[in-house]
């Protein structure tokens, strides 16, 4: 069952995922950039991020990646800059990681499946990444929407 859920704080599937934690009553943190650093400015004090000791954003990715005990990437097709950056260091660290793309794989079929996913692999802090809101008009509410019905279900709603 997931205990918390953790992201780096950037706007689209990783706001999403703290939002969905935060109106869900689920514990939330992660890593963030020194500074606060997001594309839309400082992030905002309502999120329980801790800041990293760099202002880049590949340092909390890998922060975040290695403090979880596996990593959901919630998509749209192939996967670009961060969120592969985000894979990539699931991969090198032997974390568990899935991505779900969202072009595709919005249903409660996809959402079952990341659940089983969670429970084979005992994901308790999950990792959520993806890609920013300016890459991907539209993210973060299919995110939002996504997390919510995953922790919905993890709970055995």
């Amino acid at each position: 069952m997931i205990e918390r859920i953790v992201s780096g704080g950037q706007t689209g599937a990783d706001r999403a995922a703290l939002d969905a934690a935060l109106e869900l009553g689920v514990a939330c943190g992660g890593w963030c950039p020194k500074g606060r650093r997001a594309e839309d400015g400082r992030l905002a004090s309502r999120y329980p991020l801790r800041e990293t000791t760099s202002a880049s954003y590949p340092q909390r990715t890998g922060w975040n990646v290695r403090d979880s005990d596996g990593t959901l990437i919630l998509a749209r097709g192939e996967l670009r800059g961060g969120s592969a950056l985000t894979a990539a260091l699931a991969r090198r660290g032997a974390k568990p990681c899935l991505v779900v793309d969202l072009a595709r794989d919005e249903g409660v079929r996809a959402v079952s499946e990341a659940v089983a996913w969670l429970r084979t692999n005992a994901v308790r802090v999950l990792n959520v990444a993806g890609p920013r809101e300016s890459e991907s008009p539209g993210i973060h509410v299919q995110a939002i929407a996504f997390v919510r019905e995953l922790v919905r279900l993890d709970r055995g709603g």
